[in-house]
């Protein structure tokens, strides 16, 4: 099993964020926030413990929101919780997103280390200073070089760094390919293990969702942004980082362990507020509000909603995350799952996407092309209307 915990505080919201996340107090108000928070996460671990027994759980993952901004104390007692509950593997994949701003606060980074993170995953998004303004990330592009180089200093040796492509700026002006590239060679200068280059979304009632519908933004155009992308990844491979998923890169050995498992479909435990679970035939999330989910723990009913999933749902999620994945969909299980009828009404259209290039089978999987990468989104809703049909 994986499991992760969601820690939703930020120093700020970013301009394009619609996670759920919140922006934390200074001093002493923002301290007892996160001691609540914690208490009732280690609540939440025991409970899950004696509920599903001390099960092996191969990685861990910190995410949110800004997890570095947990102590390093409090990360230590969240892992010894969690290796006094569930069986921790020795060989576990310990992940922590860090924001370059507070990984650099009061030895955060040694702390990390010394309480069990493993990997480091930086959210860097852009070496352009004005950009990061434009996002409203809380660090510029000097920080972002320090924390790396602290990170090393501090034993990192498995750090990933996340980008975005496509960004907007003020019009007529949008990021273009010359300049995805240039932040790349930045990124790639530093060293890292792993690369996450993420398609910038324009996220509705986002702060730049209305500053674009007010005409304050600009786009890339549809081809500008083709171009981006497989000049990246085309980039990214020359460097040595395999593209093993439609936004991530790594070097040989490498992969995000965690993010591999939710695309083959294992089951994880979600913690924290907006945390989802899927175990078994259950799928439940917890109630996206601080108050409400600590209440829930306290309460001793962690989740706030479930569903069963039958067969279908699991075919239907099977395509769509595996063909996110170079590994591609695994064509006989599929079918298996999908049942006769459904997959036979897929098969013309596997003929034409293979006939145009956007996919390819090998080794009995069906696999995405680069380019077919790219349009993915309609790939798919292509292939759920000929579900419905069969």
């Amino acid at each position: 099993m994986r499991l992760y915990i969601h820690v939703p505080f930020c120093s700020k919201k970013c301009a394009y964020c619609a996670f759920y996340s919140l922006p934390l107090e200074e001093g002493a108000p923002g301290e007892k926030r996160i001691a609540g928070y914690a208490a009732s996460l280690l609540r939440e671990v025991s409970l899950r413990g004696e509920h599903l027994g001390r099960i092996p759980v191969k990685t861990v993952f910190f995410g949110g929101g800004t997890p570095s901004l947990l102590s390093g104390t409090i990360i230590g007692d969240i892992m010894r919780m969690i290796r006094a509950c569930f069986l921790l593997t020795d060989n576990a994949e310990i992940s922590a997103e860090a924001n370059p701003d507070s990984a650099l606060n009061d030895g955060w980074l040694f702390a990390a280390r010394a309480a069990g993170v493993n990997r480091l995953s930086f959210g860097v998004q852009s070496f352009d200073d004005a950009v990061l303004r434009l996002l409203g990330r809380p660090h510029g592009a000097r920080a972002a070089h320090a924390a790396f180089e602290s990170a090393r200093m501090a034993g990192f040796t498995n750090i990933s760094i996340d980008l975005m492509w496509g960004l907007p700026g003020p019009p007529p002006y949008a990021q273009t390919q010359v300049q995805w590239l240039r932040q790349l060679k930045l990124a790639t200068e530093l060293k890292p293990e792993h690369i996450a280059a993420y398609g910038f979304t324009l996220e509705p009632a986002s702060p730049l969702e209305k500053m674009y519908a007010g005409g304050g933004l600009s786009l890339p155009k549809e081809k500008e942004l083709a171009s981006m992308y497989l000049a990246g990844a085309e980039y990214l491979e020359s460097r040595g980082y395999m593209q093993y998923e439609i936004s991530n890169y790594a070097r040989m050995g490498f992969m995000c362990r965690h993010n591999l498992a939710y695309w083959e479909g294992e089951e994880y435990l979600g913690l924290g507020p907006a945390a989802v679970s899927t175990i078994g035939d259950k799928r439940w999330t917890n109630a996206a509000d601080l108050g409400e989910w600590q209440k829930a723990v306290t309460d001793g009913i962690p989740a706030s909603s479930a569903e069963d999933l039958n067969e279908e749902a699991k075919a239907r999620e099977m395509l769509m995350l595996r063909l996110r994945m170079n590994k591609g969909l695994p064509l006989k299980d599929w079918r298996q799952r999908i049942g006769r009828s459904a997959a036979s009404a897929c098969e013309p259209l596997i003929a034409v996407l293979q006939k145009n290039g956007l996919a390819a089978v090998r080794s009995g999987h069906l696999r995405l092309t680069r380019p077919g990468m790219l349009v993915s989104d309609t790939i798919l809703s292509h292939f759920f209307a000929r579900l419905e049909e069969g």
